[in-house]
This record gives structure tokens, C-alpha cells and sequence, in this order.
């Protein structure tokens, strides 16, 4: 007939009965797989069924208090609080961002590089009611608070959406950002799709540095540091740029 505990815990694997003779030691180290079973089986039935705590019923008697601040926010002055349909837009565009998952591929070039580069869609006129800084327009920046919580498979996912998408376009200074900000987080030894994708990275970035017109080039400057990162810190010195 089982046990109680075997009823709770079935027996997994066939383990004799205890053997607690004179020989069976449990201070010391089991010879061989059935005895640190045997010692395993011994130990749970030294166990008490029923554990109870010790709680000292003087330390309950302390009264706990915890202070909610019930005040509300402070009123907006008349014009500056905004309109409803710009929070509910707000929320909106907020509840898409939280979104992305690892193989989201569109969600998140908009989300690093925004609509508006994304969408080649003409830049916003200054002089629209709403004034404030619409990340969704204009790209996340890639915030510590967000590039720490990426794997490495993320990260990897993401360099390559990237990547894929300088192959066709022209760079931009949210590209850079993040470009930059996902190489500081990722790991060595790289895994070959990494290494793929940076080398990549430095190809296409030598391609575009060879057709800017001047060297005052406001995109001169990331692009040699994309390169220079890919040869120098990653070990791809073969597409590191030679002295002058």
C-alpha cells in the first residue's frame, strides 16, 4: 500500500527500501547512484510531516499604517493642458509601440526610425496645434531603458531590419543611434549571423561615405564610426580604413 507522501509525490524512480544498518552512513558522500538515492529517500523520511512557524504574536500586534496620498494632480493653467483627441491618440500610438515582437520586421524600422523616414512623409509643419515631440513620427530613441531588455536574438533581429533597410535608402541620424546603440549590446564571440550582418553594415556605410560630395558632410562622421567599430572592436580588420 503507499504512502501518504507517495499519493502526493509519486515514486519516479525504483528505489529500494532504506537500508539504515550500521554501514549506511549519511555524512558521507555516496559511492555510487543508488546510494545518493538511498540517502535522498533516507533524509525526506527524517522530515516531520506537519512543520509549523514560529511567529511571535507580539510583532502583529504592531499597528502597520500606510500613507496613500489621495491628492489629485495639480490643474492644467487655461491653454496648456492638452485636447482629449490628442491623448486618445496619445494612448493610441503609446499601446502600438508596446507591440513589436521579435520578427515584427515593419513595427519596428517604425518604431526605430519612425513614420515619417519610414514613410519618406514630408516633415512636420511647426505650426500644427499639436507641438510636442510625437516619437512615433519621429523615431524612439534607442533609451537605455529599452535596448536592456533586448536578447541577443532580438538585438540580432533588429541590427539585421536595419541593416536591410540602409541596403536601399540613405543614412539618417536615427538610423545611427540605433545602430549604435545595438552594437554596445552585442555580446562576443559573435554568433555568424552577427558577424554577417556588421560586416554588412561596414560594406554599405564605405559605399555611402564614397559618394558624399564634401567632407563637411554631416553624415561623414557616424558613417566612419560605424565602420571604424565593425573593424576595429569587432575584429573585421580586413574593412578597417588604412592610415593616409
Amino acid at each position: 500500500m503507499k504512502s501518504d507522501v507517495e499519493e502526493l509525490m509519486p515514486r519516479l524512480l525504483p528505489v529500494e527500501t532504506c537500508d539504515t544498518g550500521e554501514d549506511f552512513n549519511l555524512n558521507e558522500p555516496p559511492r555510487n547512484p543508488q546510494e545518493y538515492l538511498r540517502q535522498v529517500q533516507l533524509e525526506a523520511s527524517l522530515c516531520p510531516d506537519v512543520v509549523v512557524a514560529k511567529i511571535d504574536p507580539k510583532k502583529l500586534r504592531k499597528k502597520q499604517s500606510v500613507n496613500v496620498s489621495l491628492t489629485g494632480c495639480q490643474a492644467a493653467p487655461q491653454g496648456f493642458s492638452p485636447s482629449l483627441k490628442w491623448q486618445r491618440q496619445q494612448v493610441s500610438n503609446f499601446s502600438e509601440i508596446r507591440q513589436p515582437k521579435q520578427d515584427s520586421e515593419e513595427q519596428w524600422k517604425k518604431f526605430c526610425l519612425g513614420e515619417n523616414v519610414y514613410l519618406n512623409s514630408p516633415p512636420i509643419d511647426p505650426g500644427v496645434e499639436d507641438r510636442g515631440l510625437d516619437y512615433v513620427k519621429v523615431g524612439f530613441p534607442p533609451f537605455l531603458s529599452i535596448v536592456s531588455r533586448l536578447n541577443q536574438a532580438t538585438i540580432s533581429a533588429v541590427l539585421e531590419y536595419l541593416i536591410n533597410w540602409f541596403e536601399e535608402r540613405e543614412f539618417v541620424p536615427q538610423l545611427g543611434r540605433w545602430l549604435y546603440a545595438l552594437l554596445a549590446c552585442l555580446e562576443k564571440p559573435l554568433l555568424p549571423e552577427a558577424h554577417s550582418l556588421i560586416r554588412q553594415l561596414a560594406r554599405r556605410s564605405s559605399e555611402v561615405r564614397a559618394n558624399l560630395e564634401s567632407q563637411e558632410d554631416e553624415r561623414l562622421s557616424p558613417l566612419n564610426l560605424m565602420i571604424c567599430l565593425v573593424a576595429r572592436y569587432f575584429d573585421q580588420n580586413d574593412l578597417a580604413d588604412k592610415e593616409d
